[in-house]
């Protein structure tokens, strides 16, 4: 379902603007611009739904919902939704290098409340279509407005009547709040519109979008707070055990995500509808869907709940197959990347084989003196995406600045690098040659930017998902470069 070709992995929120975190607005479609002329096929982002704990796009608040930061303001400017006036004193960040969230959703969530007041009547044919058309917002708009009036505290904190979903309770919370969950509609479909006429855009110029989604939802989400039968929760509603990873690469101590586990029998029994809908809503949204943590359909890491690290967990044995069969059933062929990394097992390689989707290599994985890996390229086969680096991963320089040295002279060696075309272009380099189907690298790496310019650490609260590209640095002379590399080794579709 792949042509051998390439992308950029890069966030909407790392976009430059002056709104304090990229948007849906022109920095995008520049963007989209800056691909086709570098003659990559990709632009792979990282989840877009709505950030909770940490700010992390891998722990959102709603599965189906999308991110409201990155709501375009000038489109709604244009709209007279908003004026001049509106954005006058406003602070949306600190500077230009790096998302400023705590400013960020201050400010641009009273701003959108008041274009919501201008255009609730305006706008109510369109939003009583898009509620119509999206059966989720019917829990997630109460869902919200329930955690704004419980000054935003996991729905675990709220009174008992709300945290159960007591029927009449919850009756009498939508009459009160129906007018903040209409509010919640408004921005759902204003991000909903200004995505589709951005995803149109890319797909017209020849670049299609990869998403990617948690194999997990987060514990303070809609999902749930509305379906508490769907997870491992007790009579209370707190998880019996939660997700993560054991002790690897990243951490001594594994990683405590403190997801809710699924209830992979009651799932089955209803023929993985949620599932199915959940998949079905991220190709309304992306051309291909990153699956991460994959693995974790084989088997997953079980940590009890209340732990405080993940080194005391269980593997327990997961769907495999059977939920894949019954996508596939439903929706047909699809485009999918499965994340693979980790410990993976002689099961776990036999599932993902059988699913047919290709895994994913990792450049800096791969030079481990330790050991023969897996991820140096003469071990690939063709069906698998290549990265330098991934969102967890540090720049490729970065790498360098923070690697043991017989580490780093073995990629040297192997990947013939020299100061003069720059270790991240050999890294680049690497990764283009390769038979792999599709090779992929960080802006950062393009960028030539060090450990200051991670995305993210694993295992690490503050600090993270805040990189932003600065204005003035997708030039010309750059795109050139990549369309030549890309050119070289076959990659222009």
């Amino acid at each position: 379902m792949f042509k051998r070709s390439s992308g950029i992995l890069m966030h909407i929120t790392s976009l430059p603007n002056e709104q304090g975190i990229g948007t849906f607005g022109k920095e995008s479609y520049e963007f989209i611009d800056f691909l086709k002329k570098s003659g990559q096929s990709y632009w792979q982002l990282l989840p877009i739904g709505p950030t909770g704990y940490g700010d992390s796009p891998y722990q959102s608040l709603s599965t189906f919902a999308g991110n409201i930061l990155l709501i375009d303001l000038e489109v709604l400017k244009s709209k007279k939704l908003l004026t001049d006036a509106d954005f006058k004193g406003r602070k949306f960040g600190v500077n230009d290098e790096v998302v400023d969230f705590t400013n960020v959703n201050k400010e641009k969530i009273e701003l959108l409340r008041l274009a919501f007041e201008r255009g609730k009547i305006a706008y109510k044919r369109e939003m009583d279509t898009f509620t119509e058309e999206h059966a989720w917002l019917n829990d997630y708009t109460l869902f919200m407005a329930l955690k704004y009036h419980n000054d935003l505290k996991s729905w675990q904190e709220w009174p008992k009547a709300f945290r159960t979903r007591d029927k009449k309770t919850l009756e009498l919370a939508r009459e009160t709040h129906k007018d903040e969950m209409r509010f919640w509609t408004f921005v759902q479909y204003i991000f909903f519109k200004q995505w589709h006429e951005l995803k149109v855009y890319a797909n017209k110029n020849g670049i299609e979008m990869i998403g990617d989604i948690p194999i997990y939802v987060a514990e303070d989400s809609s999902d749930v707070w509305a379906n508490p039968e769907l997870f491992l929760l007790d009579k209370d509603n707190r998880p019996i055990c939660v997700s993560g990873c054991p002790p690897d690469a990243f951490s001594a101590t594994g990683q405590l995500w403190g997801n809710p586990i699924y209830n992979w029998d009651l799932m089955e029994e209803n023929n993985y509808a949620w599932w199915i809908e959940r998949i079905r809503a991220s190709y309304e949204l992306f051309d291909v869907v990153r699956i991460d943590h994959f693995r974790g359909f084989e088997s997953y890491w079980s940590i009890p709940g209340g732990a405080k690290t993940a080194v005391k967990g269980e593997w327990i044995k997961g769907p495999e197959m059977k939920l894949f069969d019954a996508i596939k059933e439903e929706l047909g062929e699809l485009k999918v990347i499965a994340e693979d990394l980790g410990f993976l097992t002689e099961e776990v390689t036999n599932f993902k084989n059988a699913s047919g989707y290709p895994g994913m290599k990792v450049l800096e994985f791969a030079f481990d003196t330790k050991e023969e890996s897996d991820y140096l390229p003469h071990n690939y086969d063709t069906n698998c995406f290549v990265y330098t680096g991934t969102h967890d991963n540090d720049t490729v320089l970065g790498w360098f600045n923070n690697t043991d040295q017989d580490d780093i002279d073995k990629a040297i060696d192997y990947l013939k690098l020299t100061k003069e075309e720059g270790y991240h272009w050999g890294f680049i380099r690497g990764a283009w040659s390769s038979v792999g189907v599709v090779a992929v690298a960080q802006m950062q790496d393009f960028l030539g930017l060090d450990e200051k310019s991670r995305m993210n650490t694993p295992s690490t609260i503050g600090g993270n998902w805040e990189w932003r590209m600065k204005p003035g640095q997708l030039t010309d002379e750059l795109a050139k470069k990549i369309m030549n590399m890309t050119k070289l080794y076959g990659r222009l579709c």
